[in-house]
């Protein structure tokens, strides 16, 4: 584990959308939370469940080499990650990235900023959009 100097000596050279080559070292459940990502730091990537397509099967596997851009760095000592490459993307990314991240464009190249809490209003928005709960809730 990083101490807290190494991880911020990390984030400090971490721009949003920076393209790192990474292979997929690990899908613990598939359709599940995500995939982990070997991007060549002392800390790992990871691609939430949220940015990958419905389908588990569409989701690349354990050993797939591609290249994945930062989405976000949190208080995880964690680099949340997005693939770059259109197919690993949910099929609505366009839509999603409208709804939660409209200054995504306006983000590329900018410092990953020290992270704050989530509050309960933006954990509402991601997961239950205003066109309803997600599909799979019971």
């Amino acid at each position: 584990m990083e101490t807290d100097a190494e991880w911020d000596r990390i984030r400090e050279g971490l721009r949003f959308g920076q393209v790192f080559e990474g292979t997929v070292v690990r899908v613990p459940q598939p359709g599940g939370i995500g995939i982990f990502v070997d991007i060549g730091l002392s800390v790992g990537g990871f691609v939430d469940a949220l940015l990958l397509p419905d389908e588990s099967e569409d989701w690349p596997t354990e050993g797939t080499v591609a290249e994945f851009e930062i989405w976000w760095a949190d208080s995880r000592r964690q680099i949340r990650l997005k693939p770059s490459d259109p197919r690993y993307l949910r099929k609505d990314f366009t839509a999603f990235l409208a709804r939660h991240r409209p200054d995504w464009p306006s983000d590329l190249g900018r410092p990953v900023p020290d992270p704050v809490p989530v509050t309960a209003d933006e954990l509402r928005t991601i997961f239950c959009p205003p066109d309803g709960p997600p599909a799979n809730t019971r």
